[in-house]
Order: C-alpha cells, then structure tokens, then sequence
C-alpha cells in the first residue's frame, strides 16, 4: 500500500476518533472547566519537567499510586494486556527478562546484549539490560508508558517508546503501611509482606524505608513430577533519603537491593508451525499442561543506588538536575529448553553487568521559550557464560553426551548531549524542537558455543578461548520537529516528526558454525522515523485522547531465531528488512454518574515489511515469501473497556469495585512466522473497602479471571536433535487465573 494511501485511512480513522470526543465536548459545552479543576488531574515528567497529561505533545498512558495500589500491579506484566498498542510480556526463558513492543517494536530475546527497543528508566535512571527488568514493584509513585521514540530526552534504544517508573519519596511527617496479600488458583498459594515507614529526621531530612517479601509456593504442576511447579521467593529493601539543603537546594538519595529466587521455565512443549509434534511430550497449546524432567532455577541479585540533585538557579527561573545511577546485577540459572520429561537440551547460564550512568541537564524559561538541555554518559559491563548440555537421553540421564560452551566479555560506552525548546507563538500555536547527537563505543570478547563442544571452559573464570574480537562505534543525530495548537482551555492538537537509533551490536550466543555471514557481528543500528498527530481534550467529567503514527524503520534488527540439528536453536542477529508500520489510538476515561466511572482505550497497528535482506523463511532465498510474512510482537488489535464503581456504607466508609476487560490479538513470536503468541482476553476484577478513617483497606480481587494461557514465547524445535527424534516447541506459560485476598493499614 502507498504512502499517500496509508495516509488517507488514518486520516479517516483520526476524523472519527475526533468526531467522537467532540460529541461529548457538544453535550458539556454548558459545564467546561478551567484546566486546575479538571476530572482527576495528572501530572506527568515525560518531558523532563513536571506537566499535565492533557497538555503534553505525546501519546501517554499514565498511572498514579492509588491506580496502581488499586489494580494490584505487582510488576511490569501486571500491565501485559490492557493499554493500547502496548506489550509488556516476560520472555519465560529466564525469570524476570524483558521482551516490551509499543507499536509493533519489540524483540524476542533473552540475549543480554541485544538492546531493547522500549527503554525502562527507574526514577530517571536508563535500565541497560533486559534482565531482571521485571521486577517486583511495590511503593510507587506513578508509572508513565511513552508511545512512540523518545530519542532527544531519553537517548538511544527506546525507539518503540519508555516506561517510567517513579518510586514514591519519604514524607516530612511520619507515615507507616504495611499490607499483606494472599493469592490462590493455582496448585499452592502466593504470600506476600510488604510495608514502609516513612518521616522526618530534621527540619530538613527526610527518611523512607521500604521493605517486600513475596513467597510463592508454586501456580503450576510439573506433570513429570505431578508436584506443585513454581516455587519462588524475593525480597526487596529500599531506603530512600531526602535532604531539603536549602530553599534552592535539593538531594534525594535512593539504594535498592533485590534477591530472588525463581523457578525455570514451566515450558510447554507442543505441536510447532511446520505440524511436528515431539513424541515425547505433546500438549494442547490452550493448556497450562507440560511436564520437564530439568525444573531449573533463576536466581538474581540486584544492588540499585542513584542521586539526584535540584538545585534552582535565577537564569530563567530555571532547575539543574543531576542523576548519577550505578546498578550491580547477576543472574544464574539453568533452563530445560527441549521442554519433555527427556533429557535433550537444558541451558545453564551466568550473566553479571555492572552499568553507571549520570545525566546533568538544565530546564527553564527564557519568555516564550521554554528549554531543556543537558549531557548523558552510560557504560556498561557485562560478562555472560551460557552452556548447553544436550542428549542427556543417551547416557541415561547420567551426563549430557555433548556439552557445548561459550558466551563472551561486552562493554558499552555512551555520551550524548541534548536539546530541546518549546516556543509559544502565541497562546495558542507553539512550535518544539529537539536534537540529540550521541556516541557509541562496543568492545566484544566472544566465545562460540560451537567452537567449544565438549571442550569445559568458563567466561566468568577466563578459562574460554575468544574466537571473535572487535570493537565498533556508532554516531547518531536525532532530531524533532513539531506544533502544537490550543483550541480552547480544554482542547489541544499536536503533531510531530522524531527520528530514534536503536545501537549497533554484537549477538554474545554465537551458535552459528558460519561466522562469515551468521556470526556475531556487527551488526548495525537501526533507525525509525516517526510522525504522530494527536488530539486532547479535557472534559468536565473526564478526558480523551488519541494519536495516529506512522513509523519508518530502516535497517530493521532481529533475531532470527531458527531450529538447528545440532546446537537445538540458532539465534541469528541481522539488519534484516525496512519496513512501516502505522496505526492509531485512544484513552477515554468517563464519569458517568457521581459513582460511575467508565475507562475505554483502543489501539490498532498495521505493520510490514517494505523490502528484506535476509532469508527469513529459510527456503533458500530471499524473495517476495519473506516480504509478506507478518512482522513479530505486532498485534493487530488491542483494546480494554472497564468499569469502576464507589458505593457509600453509612459510617464506616466506602467499597470501590473495578471490572475490565482486555484484549489483545495475535501476534507472530519468530520471524518465519512459524511460532506465534495467542490471541489473549483478560478479565480483572475487585472489590475495595476503604474505612473513612484512612487507616483500613480490604481487598477482593482477581486476575485472568477467564483463565487465558499466555507463552512468553514459541521458539520452534528441530524434528532431529543429532541422531534422535524432538520436535515441538519450547514455550513457556505464565500464570492463569489468580485470586486473591490484601489487608492494607495505614499509620499516621
């Protein structure tokens, strides 16, 4: 389809998303408010200054603390289903890895090096691995979601979009909570503890510790073992401290420290895209069943720190902002990939990073024209050793007949420096601008699992022989260009064009026996273009958003992962196709009655490839049957309506209760499109008593009430393992339905 085409059709759809909200702008236009007085104000950091939701250029979606307390978010995927256009999915092959897409940009990888496309930043701090992202959340503040790059203020890799997550800091009187929750459907129950204390030390520090436990004595059954499957414990401490310096001067001081651990994979073997099933284990793909003779374990261990500093300067009235981040994390476990009660193929692995980052920068107002700018630096250090001990089977479980070796040293260096002024022309029209120039630097030591077959060695230790060295750096301009118009008080449209780099890299799990043109690198970055227009408004009983994108990827990453005889999985990291993807969106939140309150949002993705250059289908060559296969992690359709309903109980306070429901559609997971992710439909629902002197909270409440099946993935297996037969599929589940019971009391 031509540009001019795809065009047309969103404006179409933009129209009648307009034409929607204007009708219930038509029946209010008697009862418009000033912006202050608006139905539940939201402020916003997304621009790196403190806005609200309704005024800022961008597609937000955006939660406070009592949202979030609310819906019981205990992590990231708490949200994989439900907010337009937006994936939050746990890959499954190792507990707590990332694998997000916004608008159909996303990756299927638990490889450390690969670099996400949507960027998490934890109180302003870039996240620099998918691992252990999905952490456990508890005590925050706001979680904003960024549709779209944001490349000028938040740098490179967060060309699908960022997620902003804010903890909540201490308060200058004393506070204490404490909650508890227990959760049941499946085998065994899941216990979590959870509590904070918070107040002033002086006039001017201020102190917040914050402590959650979680013990989950497993959701699954291992069919194998018919045993409860999914025992996991963490813990969680965070002390935070503010101290008020001066009227001008403010630091705030935040560590976190996180252990888990975690259970492997509870992964699914069943029939795969080319019909063959594994005589060994064979499940129905809309079953929670599988059976693994290798539980395995993911055990991490995190050390977070940050600071950040405000000082207030008399040069346009303006802030200086600095955040330093250091993060340790390390992760070992072992993970059975074949997916039966056979020993074929597990994977034990070790991975430890240790990334710093700081981010000076400058907003302010100079008349019209309101500025940010500002220097970043990152560097991160990594050290990953994976191991494959295959055909167990054939030694009768005693040993792997073959092990394979390897993994490999990585450094990362980033230095960028940024910009960004907003000018009001007038009071209604304003111009942006943005524009980032970063450097990168990757240095590489790689071991080739192939190149060490039976043959013992460990990258921790330095005991592996480096097959590949190399180093390459990368340069990149992102600029932004955009208006904004204000119709009235209540109603704002915006567009814009942002262009976003994802890094060039190097694939650390080199299992390709040819290196020339499958090894592991360089591969280059990828850039996407992206024009947006939107449209706000602000309603006296609630507000309404929607945007239309257009997004043009060139030199589009993936990891092509394709079924191997004789390492199992070959995953292979290219610059495969340029491709466009385009679609809209919409956020209604409506308050029907005085107790009432509906939420309806709606996202729509069309995504495919404009030319390839690489064999995807594998058939050989590269042709116009890898041109029309579907792009992964692209739902077509997204879309959640919801209910919320507060009813008054005389003296003793009030219940608040919450239905929703969320679809998602389905979407491919491999990029020959012989693996995909179902369609999934999510009901949530709950029941809230709140007692009206504050202190006392009880909830009901529960999750995938229809009990939908969810895999992280579906990574294809080869009908032949060497000499024997496998086939089938390794994917792994996450939970069904959960029910559950919380007490939360509140000291004051």
């Amino acid at each position: 389809m031509k540009l001019k085409t795809k065009l047309s059709l969103l404006s179409v759809a933009i129209i009648s998303q307009l034409a929607f909200a204007q009708q219930l702008a038509i029946a209010q236009e008697q009862t418009q408010v000033d912006e202050e007085d608006e139905f539940e104000t939201i402020m916003v950091t997304a621009r790196k200054r403190t806005e609200t939701l309704q005024n800022v250029p961008l597609s937000i979606t955006a939660m406070g603390a009592e949202q979030i307390e609310a819906q019981k978010v205990r992590s990231l995927t708490s949200l994989a289903v439900g907010i337009p256009n937006v994936s939050f999915d746990d890959l499954g092959t190792t507990a707590r890895t990332a694998n997000f897409s916004i608008r159909g940009i996303g990756i299927n990888s638990s490889i450390a090096s690969i670099d996400p496309t949507v960027g998490v930043f934890v109180d302003g701090v870039y996240m620099g691995v998918n691992a252990g992202i999905i952490f456990d959340t508890f005590d925050i503040a706001s979680i904003e979601v960024l549709r779209g790059p944001q490349g000028i203020l938040f740098g490179r890799n967060v060309t699908g979009g960022a997620v902003l997550i804010n903890t909540k800091k201490p308060s200058d009187r004393f506070e204490a909570t404490i909650r508890t929750a227990v959760e049941g459907g499946g085998e065994k129950p899941n216990f979590y503890l959870m509590g904070s204390v918070s107040g002033a030390l002086s006039d001017s520090v201020s102190a917040k510790l914050t402590v959650y436990n979680n013990k989950d004595e497993g959701w699954f059954k291992n069919l194998a073992t018919d045993e409860a499957f999914g025992e996991s414990k963490t813990l969680m401490v965070r002390p935070v401290v503010t101290w008020q310096a001066s009227d001008d001067v403010e630091w705030i001081f935040r560590y976190e420290y996180q252990d888990s651990e975690d259970p492997g994979p509870a992964a699914q073997n069943h029939t795969n895209g080319l019909g063959q099933p594994s005589m060994w284990a064979n499940y129905d793909r809309d079953s929670f069943d599988f059976a693994v003779d290798e539980e395995g374990f993911s055990n991490t261990e995190s050390h977070f720190f940050n600071t950040e500093t405000n000082i207030k300067v008399a040069l346009g009235q303006g802030t200086i902002t600095n955040i330093f981040g250091w993060r340790d994390f390390s992760a070992e476990s072992n993970s059975d990939i074949d997916s039966t009660p056979q020993w074929f193929f597990h994977a034990p692995a070790m991975l430890n990073t240790e990334q710093f980052s700081n981010e000076l920068r400058y907003n302010g107002q100079f008349g019209k024209t309101n500025v940010t700018t500002g220097l970043y630096y990152f560097t991160n250090s990594m050290q990953l050793h994976e191991r494959r001990d295959l055909l167990g089977i054939a030694t009768g479980g005693v040993a792997p007949a073959l092990t394979q070796n390897g993994g490999g040293n990585y450094e990362v260096t980033t230095a960028a420096i940024f910009a960004a002024a907003d000018y009001d022309i007038n009071e209604q029209w304003s111009v942006n601008f943005g524009l980032r120039y970063t450097k990168e630097k990757k240095d590489v030591e790689i071991a080739s699992l192939v190149r060490n077959v039976n043959a013992p060695c460990s990258v921790i230790d330095g005991t592996c022989p480096f097959d590949f060295i190399d180093d390459n750096s990368w340069n990149s301009v992102s600029p932004k260009i955009g208006t904004s118009y204000k119709v009235n008080r209540s109603t704002n449209i915006y567009g814009h064009w942002t262009r976003g780099f994802r890094s060039g890299g190097y694939n650390l799990r080199n299992t390709a026996i040819d290196t020339v043109n499958l090894g592991p690198g360089p591969f280059d970055q990828e850039q996407v273009d992206n024009f947006e227009l939107g449209y706000k408004k602000s309603l006296a009983n609630g507000r309404f958003s929607a945007a239309l994108f257009h997004n043009q990827i060139d030199d589009m990453q993936r990891e092509v992962n394709l079924a191997d005889p004789i390492a199992g999985v070959v995953q292979v990291i290219k610059n495969t196709a340029d491709a466009t993807i385009y679609g809209a969106e919409f956020d209604l939140m409506y308050k029907l009655t005085d107790a009432l309150r509906t939420n309806i949002s709606m996202g729509y993705t069309n995504a495919s490839y404009d030319s390839v250059q690489f064999d995807l289908n594998s058939d050989g060559v590269v042709n116009d049957k890898d041109k029309d296969l579907e792009l992964p992690r692209a739902p077509k359709l997204t879309y959640s309506f919801g209910l919320n309903h507060t009813t008054e109980i005389n003296n003793w306070g009030e219940v608040v209760s919450r239905v929703s429901y969320s679809y998602r559609d389905k979407s491919m997971y491999t990029d020959n499109n012989l693996g995909y992710i179902d369609e999934q439909r999510i009901v949530d629902a709950g029941f809230d008593f709140y007692s009206n002197d504050g202190k006392w909270v009880v909830g009901l409440y529960g999750k995938n009430l229809l009990n939908e099946v969810k895999h992280g993935g579906d990574t294809q297996l080869p009908a032949m393992l060497g000499p024997l037969p496998l086939g089938g599929t390794f994917s792994p589940l996450a939970k069904g339905r959960v029910y559950g019971i919380e007490l939360t009391v509140n000291f004051e």
